[in-house]
């Protein structure tokens, strides 16, 4: 039997895990042609961070790796403390993090059901509606936490299986190349992902996007080789 929470030996991230089953995955409610058709995907079980990496991790991995550094300036104009998420990190960058800490960065199906947290069928993790109460969201200093650019990771409610900012702070990096058709053909198992492509699958909206961003479904693509002021990622981990 598999503890629920683990604490990350290297990094000390906490994670948890995310039980094997089914769902289903795509745009239940909003036409996204993109995230279409709605299909089952079965996952094996596996571990996720419940927050996005932060800052001071990020430092940590720099320090002991002597990986290339962000522009720190830029980097602290947007999540200007240790606890708030690193960005400007490129999709290498985060794969590299994840293959220092022992971990790698989820797939699209992965990173999908882990944030719905159990609840189907919803544009959110909480259900069909967002407000500024709800997540980081809108380039705006409203609701519960009033930030201009990112919050620190963990700054609203978590969802079902206790992961924090799956919708909004920032886009998230998965593992999977892009693909706008890759649904139409997709394994029902595990899906890895397109075999190549040119962009990878960023997922979650950020602080700097409008709602129709933050829907679970929403697929968008970034360029691997770059590092965006409003994009992050957290890590998976495989059951051993």
């Amino acid at each position: 039997m598999k503890d629920e929470k683990i604490i990350w030996p290297k990094d000390s991230s906490e994670m948890v895990l995310i039980p094997a089953g089914s769902f289903e995955m795509g745009d239940h409610l909003d036409n996204m042609s993109n995230a279409l058709p709605v299909h089952t995907v079965e996952l094996d079980a596996f571990y996720i961070d419940i927050h996005e990496v932060t800052v001071g991790r990020y430092k940590q991995f720099l320090a002991e790796t002597g990986h290339r550094q962000p522009s720190w300036n830029d980097v602290n104009e947007y999540s200007p403390t240790d606890d708030h998420p690193i960005i400007y990190v490129s999709w290498n960058d985060a794969t590299v993090y994840a293959k220092w800490v022992g971990k790698r960065l989820p797939t699209e199906a992965e990173w999908e059901c882990s944030a719905h947290g159990g609840l189907a069928g919803k544009r959110y993790p909480w259900g069909d509606e967002v407000t500024h109460d709800d997540a980081n969201w809108g380039n705006t200093a409203s609701g519960k936490g009033r930030w201009n650019h990112c919050s620190p990771v963990g700054s609203f409610e978590a969802n079902g299986y206790g992961l924090f900012d799956m919708a909004g702070n920032v886009w998230e990096w998965c593992a999977d190349w892009y693909d706008g058709n890759y649904y139409k053909n997709s394994p029902a198992k595990n899906p890895p992902g397109p075999g190549a492509g040119q962009d990878q699958v960023v997922k979650g909206g950020s602080w700097y996007d409008r709602t129709n961003h933050l829907r679970l479904a929403y697929r968008l693509n970034n360029a691997p080789n770059c590092g965006y002021f409003n994009c992050g990622f957290r890590c998976v981990s495989d059951l051993t």
